[in-house]
């Protein structure tokens, strides 16, 4: 008689050595492909494939499938319920990482390749990409609890694993995106479309625009473009960013979906042995899981998903003990899981994110975060192949070893290029977009009152010289840097005066000194104005009546012509000076449309979504008159 494969298989002691060594092996092999470890990345490859496929021939011989995919299922089940609550904690920024790879040159172009389908787009996903978002969050968090407590295993495992190959396929397209390749994209215009016109006449001239064909309606264009490659998958939303000071790299977060399709594939092939917990086991599998949990929730400085985790590990348990006819299922840990998953990311969606990981989160220095980034170091390195054993050398040509060495009187080695190593990465600003700015043609009654503007006005002021024509007396304005007396002969020309006037060069004033100087300042920030709720304008005056009362600065920074600003000032008589930033920057600051901004010396003091505008009272109290 066959005997069941159990949690300890034939030892479990040699079942527990072989698992952790499985896991080490799985490790180095990982270290072994990472940039850091490049000196000794063979050593690390080859005991880490040793390792792994001793450990594996190891565990199949000794039965030990039920204890790797038990530990499979909990670091499995408890990363899913840690990076769905954090892309849950901002659906918002989950989803305009989605609409990045939904754009035509993203993701769609890769498939564009596999398929042979040229006019192949996603971007029509992008209307639907927030209920994509929290449908995945949900998804998510869901998986990962069925995994933990043992629910639908042959179901879940399946999704899991289809899950986790979607992902990786996803960032094994970031990690390879080459922005210098060329794809083919097959584009329909309307001839009534000018840029049909304009295609018609590029074709002419430029070899990678082809007319494939023509009609009196419309017009297809094959057209060689370059990928738009997504630097940062957002498989942790900015949570990895704001905490540890920088996201996984493209083949880092590679790395991390290939080592969890791997622990997938564990727990899907084991699926036959793997039944629901029984008492004794939730206990087990839920301590294991919340510790997991609870690293991420240290290395991300942020409770709350320890705390959710437990909530929900114990709804999902309670439910099935006490859920009744209809509910002590998994159908039923289903339904309160996702419950409380929407409760959360509802609250989230009306608000703002519950851990706000954005550098203009509360208590952020902006100037610090304009100064937190870090020039590259690179070398140039010589390469030279043997052309006898094909081996190749690397030598920074500044070096006493290639001084040494002579390398280019041996006729075995070749010089074949030179390539630039990097010492160290060049490391962006955590802010780096930030440029309110208004046309100088745009300054209003309103704008002229703030003293920053008139300062910028009087500095950017240039002294010019005066001069009539003799000829036709016509006055011509002469900067005074550029007047010569000798190209101004005194036939032709006569000085009336010099006068100072704005420098017809600088085009706009950019206001960000302005903000990180001031001792306080409101910023009223709408990303949209016309989809903006303006539902609390009022409550938005009052704030503003009071900072004038006050002397403190309150102003507008949104995404709009002017001519869309006047509108809004007027439909709603809110006269306020308004400047404009990229949109993108404005989702950045705050996902809410619009929300109130509180700068303080530079500090952020406050920032609220438009669903709980302060009154000027409670900013008096809690702000104004502490500082």
């Amino acid at each position: 008689m066959k005997q069941p494969i159990t949690f300890q298989g034939r030892s479990f002691l040699f079942n527990v050595l072989f698992v952790l060594l499985n896991l080490t092996g799985l490790t180095l092999i990982v270290l072994g492909f990472h940039d850091n470890f490049e000196e000794n990345n063979t050593t690390l490859k080859v005991i880490g494939f040793l390792l792994l496929g001793l450990t594996i021939a190891g565990i199949l011989i000794f039965k030990g499938r039920m204890m790797l995919s038990s530990v499979a299922r909990v670091l499995v089940g408890g990363i899913c319920i840690v990076s769905g609550l954090v892309k849950a904690n901002d659906p918002l920024g989950f989803s305009y990482k989605l609409e990045e790879y939904f754009e035509d040159g993203a993701l769609a172009y890769r498939i564009k390749e596999m398929i042979g389908s040229p006019s192949f787009s996603l971007e029509f996903l992008m209307d639907y990409a927030l209920g994509l978002s929290v449908f995945i969050c949900v998804v998510e968090i869901i998986l990962g609890v069925l995994l933990i407590i043992g629910g639908q295993i042959k179901k879940v495992a399946l999704l899991t694993l289809s899950m986790m190959l979607f992902f990786t396929f996803l960032t094994w397209h970031t990690a390879s995106c080459n922005h210098e390749e060329k794809f083919v994209d097959r584009d329909t215009y309307e001839m009534s479309d000018p840029v049909a016109m304009f295609k018609i006449e590029e074709s002419k001239n430029n070899p990678d625009v082809v007319i494939v064909s023509k009609t009196s309606e419309s017009l297809v264009v094959d057209e060689m473009k370059q990928p738009q490659c997504v630097d940062d998958c957002g498989c942790f939303g900015d949570a990895m960013k704001g905490s540890v000071g920088r996201s996984l790299t493209p083949n880092e977060t590679l790395w991390k979906d290939i080592v969890l399709v791997y622990l997938s594939l564990w727990i899907f092939f084991s699926q036959r042995l793997i039944k629901p917990n029984n008492r004794k086991q939730n206990l087990y599998f839920t301590i294991s899981s919340l510790a997991v949990i609870s690293f991420f929730s240290w290395v991300f400085g942020w409770s709350f998903p320890l705390l959710f985790g437990i909530v929900l590990l114990l709804s999902a348990l309670w439910i099935i003990r006490a859920g009744g006819k209809f509910l002590s299922n998994y159908i039923g840990v289903t339904i309160v899981v996702s419950f409380l998953s929407m409760l959360f990311i509802t609250y989230v969606l009306f608000y703002n994110p519950l851990k706000d990981y954005r550098p203009y989160s509360i208590g952020s220095n902006l100037k610090e975060k304009m100064n937190d980034g870090q020039e590259g170091v690179y070398e140039s390195l010589l390469v030279y192949e043997n052309s006898k054993t094909g081996e190749i050398k690397e030598y920074s040509s500044t070096s006493q070893e290639f001084t040494n060495s002579k390398i280019w009187e041996d006729k075995e080695w070749v010089y074949k290029s030179m390539v630039q190593k990097v010492i160290v990465a060049t490391k962006l600003p955590s802010i780096a977009d930030f440029e309110p700015s208004i046309s100088i043609s745009d300054i209003g009654e309103q704008e002229h009152k703030l003293k920053f503007i008139k300062e910028e006005l009087e500095r950017i002021k240039i002294e010019v010289v005066r001069l009539k024509q003799i000829e036709d007396n016509s006055l011509l304005e002469v900067p005074i840097e550029n007047y010569l007396v000798d190209d101004f002969p005194e036939k032709d020309y006569s000085v009336v005066d010099t006068v100072f006037k704005l420098n017809p060069d600088v085009s706009d004033i950019k206001i960000k000194d302005m903000v990180l100087n001031s001792s306080s300042i409101c910023i009223l920030l709408a990303k949209d104005i016309n989809d903006a709720n303006w539902k609390h304008i009022e409550d938005l005056k009052k704030i503003q009546k009071g900072c004038e009362e006050k002397g403190i600065p309150f102003i507008m920074i949104c995404n709009a012509g002017r001519k869309t600003v006047e509108s809004f000032k007027m439909e709603y008589d809110f006269q306020l000076p308004v400047f404009v930033n990229d949109e993108i920057t404005l989702k950045s600051i705050s996902r809410s449309n619009p929300s109130l901004l509180i700068v303080q010396d530079a500090v952020v003091k406050g920032k609220f979504p438009h669903r709980s505008i302060p009154s000027m009272e409670n900013l008096n109290k809690t702000i104004f008159n502490k500082k």
